[in-house]
Order: C-alpha cells, then structure tokens, then sequence
C-alpha cells in the first residue's frame, strides 16, 4: 500500500506556485526594464532619411494629426480659442502632430517689415502642444490669394492692380471663374514687381527666410511647408490631362522652390522643407515637378476626391484616392525624399475620411487631416469639416464630432527602432497608441497587409536601406 503525505505534497505544490509567481514576476520585471529602456517618444529635431522622416536617432516617424488654419484676422491658430485643452485632447486620443497655419499677410503686413509679435503667437501654439508631445508643421497658407478675391493669404500690396473682372463666386469657383485672381496668380509665378519695386517672389521668400530665422532653434517645429496649394493661373485648364500633367506650370513651380529653398536654409540649415505640387494634384493629376537639390526637402501633397469635394457624392474616391496617394509615392521614391499628406477630408462623409486613411495606411504614409475646427471660408465644408466644434468651449460632448474622432483615431505606429541588418533591411520595435489609453511598445518582424485593431509596423524592412 502507498502511503501519500499530504502535508509534503501540499508544500511541494505551495513551492512550485511560489516559484512560479517570482519567475513570472521577474519576467514582467525584466519586460518593464527592457520597455524603459525605449525612449517614450521621437528624439527631436525631426529629419529626413531617402524616403522617411526621422527623428535624432534616426528611428522612422510616422505622423498623424490635423490642421489648425485660422483664416481671419489676427491669422493666429489660437484666435478662434485653441489651447491648451485642446493640445491634451489631441495627445490623449494620439495624434502626435499638427500643421499650423502662417500667413505671409500676417508676417510681412508691409514691404520689408516683418510682425515678430505676429510670430510669438504662433511660437506660444507651438509650445502648447510640444508640451504635450505634439510636433508642428508651418503652413504658409493662401487659399485664392487675397481677401479681394474672397481669400486670404497674401498681403493687399501684393495684389497686382488689373481692369479684368473680379466676380465674387466664393470657393472654390473663383479659381476656375475670376479673371483678375487668375491675374493675380500669374503675376507672382512671373514675380512681378510690387510696389517698391522688388518680385513678389522675392518678396515671399524673405518672410520665409524670417519666420525660418525665428523658428531656427525650436525643435518642436518639424518643418516647413513652403507655399500651399500653388494655382497655375490662366493656364489651368492645360493641367487637367491626367496623362500629360501640367509641364509648363510645374517647370515654373520647380523653379519658384529652387529659389525660395536655399534662402529658407541660409536661415535655417537642416529643418525639412516640404514642398506641394500644383492644386490639382490633389483631383488625381500626376506632377511634372523636377527635382529640388537639398538634402533636407520632402514632398508634402493634398488628396480630394473630385467628386465628394464637388457635389459631396462618393462616386469613385477609392480609385482617385488610390490615384493621387500612389503618385505622391512615385515622386518621393523617385527623387529618395521623404513624403507627408498634409491635407485631406473637409468633409464629414466618415465614408471617405476612411477610405483615405486606409490608403494610406497601405501606402506607409503619415497624414495631417482637414480640420481640427470648422469656421472656414474657403472650404467646401466651412463647418462639417470640424472635430471639434469650437475650440473656446472645452473638447468634450457635443462639442467633439464622436464619430469623426472614431475614424482618425485609428492604432498606428508612431515611431519605429530600426538597424541596418545585411545592408538592406531592418527590424523594428514600435510604439504604438491606442485611443484613450498608454501607448504599448510591441515587437515588430514583418509589415501587415491592411488596417486593423492592431498596431500597423509600416514597411519596416524597407525603412533604412
């Protein structure tokens, strides 16, 4: 007969669960050393790396965030009450980056005299979100050019003086309708004198030179964007053949950056200056853009399906998003420079927003989303476009477009640890947020096929070559 101890095999059973819990507690220990370990965010400044922005370890940045574009008046992204709950809201749901919008009207009100209070406004928006670990993008914005035109963006001095018609249409029918915006337009691809007799080219990129000057060592600036959507004037209607482009136009405008670049980087010697092609690029036009010579240029685009940003109907977005994503990809491979979509959406047709983010989750594409409020004049959607209604109330309730929030605030990883393995590929770790909650560091070994649940690892192996 076997005699069992109960009281031994009740020991040996407490010791084996004692030990299991110290193994399983020192392991979790050792998982909470390791992800310390991994630094919380992107180390600042921001770079560029071929086809990547990068932070200064060199770890891939993916970016996500929206537009703060305030266009009155004093032209300031705080005006119309953004701060510093706004910023919070924004990290908590992790968004990570923000472009905000400078107005050559606002930096340079007369020739040659430059507004640094104008500037220390926007430094103090700056600061508000780097304070919440939220990277800005300067958008020198323009929407049809000057307020004469129903706009804004350039400064009244810098309206050439013409007798052809100015019809007030709105937006953005005056683009294709106003003889004397077309006008305008043409006269600064020419650089045109202004008043006192310098270009109006030259004039546009001495602002630059200056905002780029003030903003030379905040490192919470990730770059800047150096004019917005460019219109062709009177020659628009050449540059719809989705097959030929707009070759001239995009000559004229290769040449405009290889002018204003290098005078921004005598200001400002490494910061990213990203650089749009013509508007229509954003309808599906390919471009015709050359190449900009500086190691720190990236190519910014806006993606607006015809269809839903003319009469508001989803009629074939999947394939003119695809379109336009896919020839953003094609410059900036091309040309080995890094690539963010600056703007898209406008709109609260959740159907598109989605279709477009899904997109470029497939394309490995940061993206920067329009808009954070609505009071927009010129926007095919003044109000519908807002997350959050008004930013002078807090962003919480029915101030807060819930279902909008839902589709922009997908899983995304934020940055990738990255090492050159056999010379071509690379593995990763990322870090990855999840709406409303901490961000979790998570193992990365090979890209996924489409957008999920899951923390999407973005290329990796084609990250640093």
């Amino acid at each position: 007969m076997i005699h069992i101890d109960l009281r031994r095999v009740t020991r040996l059973v407490v010791a084996g669960l004692l030990i299991l819990v110290l193994q399983t507690e020192a392991s979790w220990r050792t998982v909470q050393q390791a992800a310390a370990m991994i630094p919380s965010g992107p180390i600042l400044p921001l770079g560029g790396t071929n086809t990547w922005i990068t932070d200064g370890s060199g770890r891939v940045v993916v970016l996500h965030g929206l537009n703060q574009v305030y266009k009155f008046p004093p032209y300031e992204p705080s005006a119309d009450g953004f701060g510093d709950d706004d910023a919070a809201f924004l990290a908590a749901n992790g968004f990570n980056a923000m472009r905000l919008g400078v107005f050559w009207t606002a930096v340079e009100p007369q020739p040659l005299t430059y507004d640094d209070t104008y500037l220390a406004s926007i430094a103090q928006t700056v600061q508000t979100l780097a304070a919440h670990g939220i990277v800005s993008l300067l958008d020198m914005h323009q929407d049809m050019y000057n307020e004469i035109f129903q706009g804004e963006g350039a400064p009244a001095w810098a309206v050439p003086e013409t007798r052809l018609p100015n019809p007030q249409f709105g937006f953005p029918n005056n683009y294709f309708l106003n003889p004397a915006l077309e006008n305008a337009y043409a006269a600064f691809w020419r650089d045109a004198p202004a008043p006192d007799g310098i270009g109006v080219e030259d004039h546009f990129a001495r602002a630059w030179a200056h905002v780029a000057e003030y903003f030379r060592t905040n490192t919470a600036v990730f770059g800047y964007e150096a004019f917005n959507e460019p219109f062709p004037g009177f020659v628009w209607e050449g540059c719809l053949n989705p097959v030929l482009g707009c070759p001239i136009q995009d000559h004229k405008l290769t040449n405009f950056y290889k002018k204003i670049v290098p005078i921004i980087r005598a200001a400002d010697p490494t910061r990213l200056v990203f650089f749009q092609p013509n508007q229509l690029f954003a309808a599906g036009i390919h471009t015709d853009l050359g190449k900009v010579i500086d190691p720190h240029t990236a190519f910014a685009f806006h993606d607006y399906c015809a269809t839903e940003n003319t009469v508001h109907v989803d009629v074939g977005c999947p394939v003119l998003d695809a379109i336009t994503q896919t020839n953003g990809t094609i410059y900036a491979k091309f040309f080995q420079i890094p690539q963010l979509m600056t703007e898209f959406g406008a709109t609260n047709h959740l159907k598109n927003i989605t279709e477009v983010i899904q997109q470029a989750d497939l394309q490995n594409m940061g993206w920067l989303e329009w808009a954070y409020t609505g009071n927009d004049p010129t926007s095919t959607a003044p109000n519908a476009q807002a997350l959050v209604y008004n930013p002078a109330l807090p962003p919480t309730g029915d101030n807060v477009n819930t279902a909008k929030l839902a589709a922009l605030a997908e899983p995304y990883p934020r940055w990738l640890l990255a090492h050159q393995s056999s010379g071509h590929s690379a593995e990763a770790s990322s870090n990855c947020p999840t709406r409303l909650s901490e961000p979790t560091t998570t193992a990365v070994s090979s890209p996924a096929s489409r957008r999920s649940s899951q923390c999407r690892p973005s290329s990796i192996r084609t990250a640093i070559r």
